[in-house]
């Protein structure tokens, strides 16, 4: 997606069987966020170090925008290799605790644990270097869904909460759709309609093009 406003450096890699996003933003002087990390695989871990190592990066945070499961595979790895406290939500706290039970459910493997070092609250503003990021909080997906907005670059990152024509699975526990819908429209839609969507399983997308197009939106 070309965004001319967008001036740190946003990577996606494509993990675990659940085909989730796992991100890497990065700014000039090489600090960076690794935001849901989800490696399933030693394969997964060594593709993100490489990513990281080439381009001489430091990750400063490590942070979820929810805590399902395909999202946190690599939380432990992460918070490990870096010395990094994980950040979340206080509401998925219970879904991050619930994360064998989620692997057996899908009978996928289970993930290493790791505990958050702190919480995000919703209207908090953290920072990268001289970018800032205001905390969404968009509950309905899962109970403590944060989205990360950039309003100055136009981008937020999103999670489960809005995909490309779509919006994310209401059926897990914790999840409620007039809950999702609500977010969607009260905290995303009033972004500006150039803002990128950064989102947890597929291509990106836009504000504009959601807001237009999108058949749950209408």
């Amino acid at each position: 997606m070309d965004n001319a406003k967008i001036k740190t450096d946003i990577a996606a890699f494509c993990f675990n069987p659940f085909q989730e996003n796992t991100y890497v933003i990065a700014h000039t002087n090489k600090d960076c966020w690794i935001i849901d990390p989800g490696c399933y695989t030693l394969q997964d871990q060594k593709t993100l170090i490489s990513y990281l190592e080439k381009n001489q990066l430091k990750p400063v945070k490590l942070l979820n925008t929810h805590c399902h499961l395909d999202h946190i595979y690599g939380n432990k790895f992460i918070a490990d290799e870096f010395n990094l406290a994980l950040g979340i939500h206080e509401k998925e706290l219970p879904i991050l605790q619930r994360a064998d039970m989620a692997a057996r459910m899908f009978g996928a493997k289970i993930p290493d644990k790791c505990e958050p070092g702190y919480f995000i609250q919703e209207g908090d503003i953290l920072t990268l270097e001289d970018a800032e990021f205001q905390i969404l909080f968009t509950p309905g997906h899962s109970p403590g869904s944060i989205c990360f907005s950039n309003t100055e670059e136009e981008y937020v990152i999103v999670g489960d909460v809005l995909f490309m024509g779509s919006i994310g699975r209401t059926d897990l526990p914790g999840g409620d759709y007039d809950t999702l819908i609500h977010s969607i429209r009260t905290q995303l839609l009033p972004l500006a309609s150039a803002t990128a969507v950064f989102n947890g399983h597929g291509p990106s997308t836009t504000i504009g093009e959601e807001a237009r197009s999108n058949p749950f939106l209408r």
